[in-house]
């Protein structure tokens, strides 16, 4: 396991690009992502996009151009969720060929699919105040958004810090790993109980929410714009109208890093093979940590059982106060049991917490 998991998580080793450097051919996608929020607000918006130039990404990807081809990604990713998913609009069935072939190749060298998920939303979308200050609440900000309130912000900062958190969370299975090779399985209490208090910490940060994202503007306002596209041709491509997830908590790699962890036998059904699809919408070295940590030895035994059961307890929590806001932001505004990532979400979270808690040992 690569130790920048046990320093950052599944954030960037370096923190995201904020802007493309003067001078850079890119940087005319910087003015469009600043002023996106307010041209969303006109119904020419769609014929302004269809009519601008986006630069083409040119040259390899390397350490060095990373940031920049993630940024790339961010700005053109808002841009065409945008023009998809426009509120007070019907959903665009057409991606014009001037973001859709920009994104397709920024996707393609990311080895994605074309279309802003998590990564784009949370993961790359962050920068801090202080540069020496924690990845934390308070010293956070977005780099780009869909609507001026702040309460979107406050929605992608929450994640941002919980994915701070898994820091440790990480840094402790490696060290687990670790130990089961040097078969010192008694020294793994310690690393459980590290986890626990960490899950127990993005417990607490998740439950933050209600603080400044308001249930009515969230779904009204905002999460319009993370749906899925459903049957959008994109331009230039030859492929059949395409169905692409929609940004998603469940395209985060924390939990499913835990499962895989905690060797929680989900069973096998439309969600688990839906949870299956979701890694393909995650960056290719967070779904190939998360192969790496499901082929560790399991942990669970009696000599680890309190701790063990202490994890679970906690990731139960999380699930709980996840079900919690769903019911609070979604569930009570719409008859529609479909998420952004297009699955009956209520149905599955509540499956989702029934078989953690059936795990303990």
């Amino acid at each position: 396991m690569k130790p920048v998991y046990a320093r950052r998580g599944f954030l960037p080793e370096t923190d995201p690009l904020a802007a493309f450097p003067s001078g850079s051919p890119y940087a005319a996608l910087d003015e469009i992502g600043r002023d996106l929020p307010s041209l969303l607000h006109e119904k020419a918006f769609r014929g302004y996009a269809r009519a601008l130039r986006i630069p083409k990404w040119e040259g390899p990807v390397s350490e060095e151009t990373l940031p920049q081809l993630r940024l790339y990604y961010v700005r053109v990713g808002f841009l065409a969720a945008a023009y998809v998913n426009q509120v007070a609009e019907e959903p665009a069935e057409t991606l014009p060929r001037n973001i859709a072939e920009p994104l397709i190749d920024a996707a393609r060298r990311l080895k994605r699919p074309p279309i802003l998920s998590y990564d784009g939303y949370a993961l790359y979308n962050w920068k801090r105040f202080r540069k020496d200050g924690p990845i934390r609440l308070g010293n956070i900000d977005t780099i780009q958004n869909f609507v001026h309130m702040y309460d979107e912000h406050w929605f992608i900062l929450v994640h941002v810090e919980i994915e701070s958190i898994a820091a440790d969370i990480l840094g402790a299975i490696a060290t687990v790993k670790r130990k089961q090779t040097e078969e010192k399985d008694e020294d793994l209490r310690a690393e459980l109980w590290r986890i626990e208090k960490c899950v127990r910490r993005q417990v607490e940060v998740l439950k933050r929410i209600p603080e400044h994202m308001d249930s009515q503007l969230y779904y009204k306002t905002f999460r319009p714009y993370i749906r899925f596209f459903e049957n959008v041709t994109y331009e230039g491509d030859d492929r059949a109208p395409m169905h692409f997830r929609g940004e998603t908590g469940a395209q985060s790699s924390i939990m499913p890093t835990l499962v895989a962890f905690m060797k929680i036998p989900h069973q096998r059904s439309v969600l688990t093979d839906h949870l299956d699809d979701m890694r393909n919408y995650m960056p290719p070295e967070h779904r190939a940590l998360i192969e790496e940590v499901e082929a560790m030895p399991d942990i669970r035994s009696p000599m680890h059982k309190e701790p063990y059961n202490a994890i679970l307890d906690a990731m139960a929590a999380f699930r709980r106060v996840h079900y919690g806001w769903a019911e609070e932001y979604i569930n009570r505004r719409t008859d529609d049991p479909t998420g952004t990532g297009g699955t009956p979400y209520m149905q599955w979270l509540q499956k989702m917490l029934v078989e953690t808690e059936a795990h303990r040992a």
